[in-house]
C-alpha cells in the first residue's frame, strides 16, 4: 500500500501499530482495489467509509477486554456502523440482537433496551468486531473470501499474543472457526449457539455468558461490563 494511502487510514493509534505489517500486505492491496471497484459500479456497500474501522476506534487495543465476534455486517440502509451486532440508535434492533437482550435480562435481570447502538458496550471495553467489515446492500456474505478474514484473524492473533486475561465470546459455527487463533491458557473462550432465531433456542438462551463474563473480570480485579444501554 502506498504510504500516503496508509497514512490517510484513520485507526485508533494502538490498534494501527499492531496492524501497520496487515495494510502493507498483497492481500490488502487486492481489497482495497476490490472496494473502489464495488464503488466505481455504483453498488452500495456498508458500512459507511468512514464506520468501516468502528470496531477498532472505539475500543483502542490496550482497552480491550472482552471481544465478540459477529460474521460481516447488516446489509440493509442504514444498519451498519461498524460494530458487529449493533445498529444506530434510530434504527429497530434486528432478530439477533433482541435475543441477546433477552439472554442479558434473563441471565442478569436487565431491561430490554429502547435502542440497539452497543456503543456502550464498545466504550467500556468490548470490541465488537465483524470477521469481514464491509458488504454489499442486500447481499450478505458477499464480501466474504475477499480479505477481511485475514485482516481480522492478524487482530485477534495479536490481542491473543500481546495482552492476557481477555474473554472472546465466539457465538455460532463461523465465530468458532476463530477459536483457533486463542490460547486457552491465556484467555477465556466462552461459547454458544448463534443469537439468530434460527439458532438460539439451542443453547444461546440460558448460555449466562454476560455473568461470566463479569465474574471472570472480577476475578481479575477489574471493573464488570456495565451490559446496560
Amino acid at each position: 500500500m502506498p504510504a500516503q494511502e496508509q497514512r490517510n487510514i484513520q485507526l485508533e493509534a494502538g490498534w494501527k501499530a499492531e496492524l501497520a505489517s496487515e495494510f502493507d500486505s498483497d492481500y490488502m492491496q487486492r481489497l482495497r482495489a476490490f472496494l473502489r471497484e464495488e464503488k466505481a459500479l455504483g453498488k452500495p456497500v456498508f458500512p459507511p467509509g468512514p464506520d468501516i474501522f468502528n470496531a477498532f476506534n472505539s475500543t483502542p487495543f490496550d482497552q480491550v477486554r472482552v471481544v465478540i465476534l459477529g460474521q460481516d455486517p447488516y446489509h440493509g440502509p442504514g444498519q451498519a456502523h461498524g460494530l458487529c451486532f449493533s445498529v444506530p440508535e434510530s434504527v429497530r434492533p434486528p432478530p439477533s440482537l433482541v435475543n441477546i437482550f433477552k439472554e442479558i435480562h434473563r441471565d442478569l435481570g436487565l431491561p430490554i433496551p429502547a435502542h440497539g447502538c452497543l456503543q456502550r458496550w464498545a466504550e467500556q471495553g468490548v470490541l465488537l468486531l465483524n470477521a469481514v467489515l464491509t458488504v454489499e446492500q442486500s447481499k450478505a456474505a458477499s464480501h466474504q473470501g475477499r480479505g477481511w478474514e485475514r485482516f481480522t484473524d492478524a487482530a485477534i492473533e495479536r490481542l491473543n499474543r500481546d495482552r492476557e486475561g481477555l474473554v472472546f465470546l465466539l457465538w455460532g459455527s463461523y465465530a468458532q472457526k476463530k477459536g483457533s487463533l486463542i490460547d486457552r491458557d491465556r484467555h477465556l473462550v466462552l461459547t454458544a449457539p448463534h443469537p439468530s432465531p434460527l439458532s438460539a433456542h439451542r443453547g444461546f438462551i440460558g448460555c449466562g455468558h454476560f455473568s461470566r463474563v463479569n465474574e471472570y473480570l472480577i476475578d481479575r480485579g477489574q471493573p464488570a461490563i456495565d451490559w446496560r444501554l
